[in-house]
């Protein structure tokens, strides 16, 4: 077996803000209604390692300044969903306008996602068995949005299990501010 897969597999699986968002989305929203994130997560991390295997990931390295930039975004947005997460409404009891993440919504979040360029740049430097720049992202792009889709069910439906435990507002509330903080603390990883 190539060993890009466990690589990704574990790198994907471990809790960062996919893992966050899609358990919080999933108990929030229930796992029928988290399939459009779901699968906007799926395709995103396929652009982003396709991205990195044809030459983004070294332009990154190679350039300070667009990386923190990058970073920046990334902080903001995060620490943005953290708190939106915190601010939640009682479990059932939304707000008319809070919904999941849209598909194009989840795609775009991987492009200021600093664990998936993380992982996606290790994984070619790493990882590379020589191919043509296009032949190995195409090879990281189909790793990274096969493994990740089945990440991201089960997360996404470990979370609607897990609602099944937040019966009291109370119990939601204790939810939401782990998840929150766990959120927010992952923003502040990107800088480490």
């Amino acid at each position: 077996m190539d060993p890009l897969y466990a690589f990704v597999f574990v790198g994907l699986f471990s809790p960062g803000p996919n893992v966050i968002l899609l358990t919080a989305s999933g108990a929030r929203f229930g796992f029928r209604a988290t399939l459009p994130h779901v699968l906007g997560v799926a395709l995103g991390v396929g652009v982003i390692a396709a991205a990195v295997g044809l030459g983004v990931g070294a332009l990154l390295l190679a350039n300070p300044g667009l990386s923190l930039g990058l970073k920046l975004v990334a902080v903001a947005w995060i620490l943005f969903m953290a708190w939106q997460l915190l601010r939640a409404g009682e479990l059932n009891q939304g707000k008319a306008k809070e919904r999941p993440f849209t598909i194009l919504q989840a795609v775009l979040f991987q492009w200021v996602n600093p664990k998936v360029w993380a992982v996606a740049i290790a994984a070619a430097a790493g990882y590379s068995i020589g191919l043509n720049p296009l032949d190995e992202a195409q090879r990281l792009a189909l790793a990274f949005s096969g493994l990740n889709l089945f990440v991201c069910l089960f997360w996404s439906f470990a979370g609607a299990l897990l609602a099944l435990l937040l019966k009291t507002p109370r119990a939601w509330m204790i939810f939401r501010i782990s998840m929150a903080t766990a959120l927010g603390a992952s923003a502040v990883m990107v800088f480490l």
